[in-house]
């Protein structure tokens, strides 16, 4: 693990097939879930023409990358099959690259092949909760497609996660765990990388916090960082309420992951994310 002593250069922009993202001011990701039991029912997507809708509402707002997944993957969800996965995601993805030719879409799997097909059919970006370790083709697969690769930490899968929750250190060992990574990356020819801790991803609440607490620690590893903390269970189960009342907590702590070096934020409410990094923004320039 590198130093928290370095001076650390922070990668300020993402090359997307030639065109440059600037991150020099936070950005936000739109979650677009095509699962039908996503822990937010609000944000289940049913069919395409409420793709359309939504992903215009999102880019009105501001969203820089629309995030489409297919796999739930909440603690315990259902693992379908990569058969499932395609059937939900490609046509929807083909209608909306269409639709929105300047948009800029991700694709959250871990599975290889359907990075492979959501880059052949328009996608952007990949995001992997796995890091590559539920598909050891991932990675080779991201050397030959050249896209930006997010990484997130977890241990074990969806399934088992949250029974994966014990660590020496929880902020030394999920850089440690990105430090190994990265230089597996780099020796592929992959350098367009982003990094997610996981947020609810085989970590406790208190290990959630211990990791939002010391988010600036990741900027050792000079990659942007990713936050997805968005109505999620480290909120409303610490506010004693539910993801359909967790907003106003989801901008309160968006706002602290800013403040802390966050350089992408994964949303499910666009408009509230905006005004967070707006706020922010103008916070430092004041």
């Amino acid at each position: 693990m590198r130093g928290k002593d370095t001076a650390f250069n922070t990668k300020k922009s993402l090359n997307l097939f030639g065109n440059l993202i600037d991150l020099s001011s936070p950005c936000i990701m739109a979650i677009l879930n095509l699962t039908p039991d996503s822990f937010f029912s609000n944000s289940r997507t049913e069919s395409i023409e409420k793709a359309v809708i939504k992903t215009d509402i999102f880019l009105s707002e501001g969203a820089k990358i629309i995030d489409l997944g297919a796999y739930s993957s909440r603690p315990g969800a259902v693992d379908i099959t990569e058969e499932e996965e395609l059937k939900r995601l490609l046509p929807v993805l083909k209608t909306l690259v269409k639709e929105f030719p300047n948009a800029l879409f991700s694709v959250d799997t871990f599975r290889a092949e359907v990075a492979q097909q959501a880059v052949n059919c328009g996608a952007h970006i990949i995001n992997d909760i796995s890091a590559g370790s539920l598909d050891k083709s991932m990675f080779q697969t991201i050397a030959q497609l050249q896209v930006p690769y997010i990484m997130m930490h977890i241990k074990g899968s969806p399934q088992n996660m949250q029974q994966n929750t014990t660590y020496e250190n929880v902020v030394t060992d999920v850089l440690n765990y990105f430090d190994e990574k990265i230089n597996q990356l780099n020796k592929l020819g992959i350098k367009d990388l982003i990094i997610d801790p996981g947020f609810g991803f085989a970590k406790t609440t208190e290990q959630n916090y211990t990791l939002l607490n010391h988010l600036e620690s990741f900027k050792s590893l000079e990659k942007p960082i990713l936050v997805g903390i968005s109505r999620k269970s480290m909120i409303y189960k610490t506010l004693e309420t539910d993801a359909e009342n967790a907003l106003n907590g989801t901008s309160i702590l968006n706002t602290i992951a800013l403040q802390k070096g966050a350089n992408i934020l994964r949303v499910h409410d666009v408009k509230e994310a905006i005004e967070c990094v707006k706020l922010m923004n103008k916070l430092k320039g004041g």
